[in-house]
């Protein structure tokens, strides 16, 4: 008995490390290693004093919907962050499913933290509709310390922004605008930017509209011997021989052109700069590859998905890269070009195949991506972590191969094309439970297949082998309203799910939201809607915003960033747990349902 503690002794010894035993300096300085926002939250909750250093100690927030915070209240929360990222609208605008004036404004947010924000140097805002006025702003109260702007797929602003951001963030490291429309006021944006900015690092403007000077290229290479990333415009390469002669540190590099492909002569003065490893070449042919051939060794990552290469060609230059670690191609590089992957890339950590042409006779001529190209790559390339693939045919035994031999998988995203009349082996029951059994490293998991896909037993098999998932999305998969409540039950942890061409009921979808604890926001598109989404009141609980779009009437097209007609005509629903209670820029044709008072 001399030697035991009392248990209500070693109790209190807990409380008071927890609470009071530990001084401020040193509390402080732990939370400085803590970065992972979930363990950072849990931190939080331990008793109030270790909530407020982890607010004074918070250098980087990430708000994964724009309208599931408010601006006023993440200030008070975090008042010295030195980094946020906003999400704005839902992924599907990527897609064409979501119009333009559906909202993610980032004036609100702008206008509130800005100024009082004293410590920020880094925003990064995706999917958001930002303006002029909203980037003028910004460089009012943070211009002179801003170091990292990242306008990731928006819209709403000029070239003007851009030269405002050029003359007065003298301190700027990153400037990243991939995939953003943009209008083109004139070039001079970049002439300042080449002028002002000597510290510049990573520079992006790739899948934009922008015109490229290549002179002012050249100048900016000349004056920021710290680039080490640029991602362009259309700019023929042959006119940035001068850029990447003085571009001595550069180690990675997409965009550009080879505006006349076949002329092998016109670009054989183009001459990389020694340290490129990252590699994504736009609009190459078979004549022009010899370019990558010097350093094919030594590429760590390639981007093939912008090029006119065939299947013969893939095989041919991917054979000479076997240090990639990252592989991104179209759907073009068929099964035998992803044979050549397993036996080439070992060290390969994320492979992307995208859509490719939809003509059917080039698909036919080339091959396609099917279960023998995943089989390939899964067996031959055991490090990977990431797969996101289009293919025209898979099989269960596909997808248990994917489990078997790669065990690192945290993200895993396939789509199954509708090009072929018959697909060898569904439903995918089986296969999905094989993969999710072994992969227990799974984060995010994305499913788009075709009717009769899966069926209510592979949804069960979803939820059940599903546990440490937090992002899901699924198409065409179910029979009926059964296997959705099935599948929600075993998703104790997931926070993020989307659901397309379903099969489901609203009653169905509002029972399992309730069945899903940890959820934190569900987008469906293309399911059983009824004319007013009034079912979908049974998922209603506090701080729950549910918004209901309904089926566009005929005739009637809302537009999309691009200017094109959305090409969604169904209902869709968008449900999430907000703090800011509900927004007040929903356009007209989005109805906000709220339960009777």
């Amino acid at each position: 008995m001399g030697g035991e503690v009392p248990e209500p002794r070693r109790l209190s010894r807990a409380l008071s490390f927890g609470c009071g035993g530990v001084p401020d300096e040193a509390l402080h300085l732990v939370m400085g290693y803590v970065d992972a926002p979930r363990d950072r939250e849990a931190a939080s909750l331990v008793c109030r004093r270790w909530h407020r250093i982890d607010a004074l100690t918070r250098k980087h927030v990430t708000v994964a919907f724009c309208y599931a915070a408010d601006p006023a209240r993440l200030l008070a929360r975090f008042p010295r962050l030195e980094s946020l990222a906003l999400k704005g609208r839902p992924r599907a605008a990527m897609y064409g499913l979501i119009s333009d004036d559906w909202g993610a404004y980032a004036a609100p947010w702008v206008a509130r933290l800005a100024a009082p924000l004293e410590c920020l140097k880094a925003l990064h805002l995706r999917r958001m509709t930002v303006t002029d006025d909203d980037v003028a702003a910004l460089i009012r109260s943070r211009g002179h310390m801003l170091q990292e702007l990242k306008l990731d797929k928006c819209s709403g602003f000029s070239t003007d922004a851009l030269r405002l951001v050029a003359r007065s963030c003298r301190s700027l490291r990153t400037l990243f605008l991939e995939e953003c429309v943009i209008a083109d006021e004139g070039g001079e944006w970049l002439h300042e930017l080449a002028v002002n900015n000597s510290v510049l690092v990573t520079l992006n403007f790739y899948m934009t509209e922008l015109k490229v000077v290549p002179a002012d290229l050249e100048l900016l290479a000349k004056n920021c011997k710290s680039l080490l990333s640029l991602k362009i415009s259309e700019c023929d390469l042959s006119d940035l021989i001068g850029f990447f002669e003085a571009a001595n540190a550069l180690q990675d590099f997409a965009g550009g052109s080879f505006n006349e492909v076949g002329e092998l002569t016109k670009y054989e003065k183009v001459k990389f700069p020694p340290r490129v490893c990252f590699l994504g070449l736009t609009f190459m042919g078979k004549n022009e590859m010899p370019v990558i051939f010097p350093f094919s060794a030594s590429l760590k990552k390639l981007d093939l998905q912008y090029t006119f290469l065939t299947t013969e060609d893939h095989c041919q230059l991917i054979s000479k890269c076997p240090n990639l670690f990252v592989l991104e191609v179209r759907n073009v590089i068929g099964d035998r070009g992803l044979e050549v992957v397993g036996d080439t890339c070992k060290k390969l950590r994320r492979l992307r195949i995208e859509r490719g042409d939809d003509d059917p006779g080039l698909q036919e001529e080339q091959g396609g991506v099917s279960q023998l190209g995943l089989t390939a790559v899964a067996v031959g390339c055991r490090d990977l972590e990431y797969i996101a693939a289009y293919v025209s045919d898979i099989t269960n035994g596909a997808l248990e191969s994917i489990g078997t031999f790669c065990k690192n998988l945290y993200d895993f995203r396939l789509v199954l094309l509708d090009r072929q009349k018959q697909v060898t082996d569904l439903p995918l029951d089986n296969g999905v439970r094989a993969l999710l059994r072994s992969c227990t490293k799974l984060r995010r998991f994305a499913l788009y297949l075709r009717p009769g896909g899966l069926s209510d037993t592979g949804l069960d098999y979803i939820g059940q082998y599903s546990g440490n998932i937090q992002y899901m999305l699924l198409g065409n998969v179910g029979e009926s309203d059964h296997g959705l409540i099935r599948f929600a039950i075993g998703c104790t942890n997931l926070r993020k799910l989307e659901l397309r061409s379903c099969c489901f009921s609203e009653q169905a979808l509002s029972l399992a939201v309730l069945h899903m604890p940890s959820l934190r926001y569900i987008w469906v598109q293309g399911y059983k809607a009824s004319p007013a989404g009034l079912e979908l009141l049974l998922m209603a609980r506090r701080f729950w915003n549910i918004e209901f779009t309904p089926p566009s009437p005929e005739g009637l097209f809302r537009m999309t960033l691009e200017g094109e007609p959305c090409v969604d005509k169904q209902a869709q629903v968008l449900a999430y747990y907000s703090l800011a209670g509900q927004r007040q820029d929903c356009p007209d044709w989005v109805t906000p349902l709220h339960p009777a008072a």
